[in-house]
């Protein structure tokens, strides 16, 4: 019965298209996460200084994480003019989740300082950006850390509908397993998705430990 179910020897023969897969799954995976960070940042630390319009425009950023996947993938190409199968398409539609999911996250991190941080660090003569490189941003590590590892799982997950527009990447053994009828593409499929996500989240885990080292430990002074 598991011998009808997942095929070994369908695994060896597809083997380095399967790793293609792997490989483009997890470039479209991260990029666009990086790029939602890169995004987010400046826009969170712009709106920490006009508080009155804050929540607005953070609500208003939320709003883009609930179009639906699929109509993203559709709209970015007339918007950006590009064919439907140009990769370009996904890492774009995936940068605006990962900034409509991490721009509040490094919002919240951003107001979490404690006062006397921020007093401190502009009592010493830091300017505001100064500040939001030596101060800030190393104090919301954990944080935007915290968001990362929410806006990769998301991503790695949306991945895979973009096969249904064309985009090679682990969803097309999905696609291939509906159409055959066939259960090895989907189970590899699935099971490639998790360890590729599970070791994302670990080397976000390791690398924020990595940045926060300076802080004390919980129970020491």
């Amino acid at each position: 019965m598991m011998d009808s179910i997942l095929r070994i020897d369908w695994i060896v023969q597809q083997g380095d298209s399967i790793l293609g897969f792997l490989f483009r799954h997890a470039c479209l995976s991260v990029v666009p996460v990086i790029a939602g960070l890169l995004v987010a940042l400046p826009c969170a630390w712009l709106l920490s200084h006009i508080p009155r319009v804050k929540l607005l425009f953070l609500n208003a950023f939320s709003l883009l994480y609930t179009i639906p996947s699929l109509a993203l993938f559709i709209i970015v190409p007339g918007v950006l003019r590009t064919k439907i199968l140009d990769p370009l398409n996904v890492y774009v539609a995936l940068s605006i989740y990962s900034f409509a999911l991490l721009v509040r996250i490094v919002s919240d991190g951003l107001d979490s300082i404690p006062p006397d941080v921020n007093d401190a660090a502009l009592a010493i003569g830091y300017k505001p950006l100064q500040k939001l490189f030596a101060v800030d941003l190393p104090v919301c590590v954990p944080v935007i850390g915290a968001g990362m590892r929410v806006a990769t799982a998301a991503s790695v997950s949306v991945v895979s509908v973009a096969s249904l527009v064309g985009i090679p990447q682990l969803g097309t053994l999905f696609t291939q397993g509906f159409q055959l009828g066939f259960m090895t593409p989907i189970i590899v499929g699935i099971v490639l998705s998790v360890i590729l996500a599970v070791i994302l989240d670990a080397l976000i885990v390791a690398t924020t430990r990595a940045l926060s080292r300076w802080r004390p430990e919980k129970g020491h002074v």
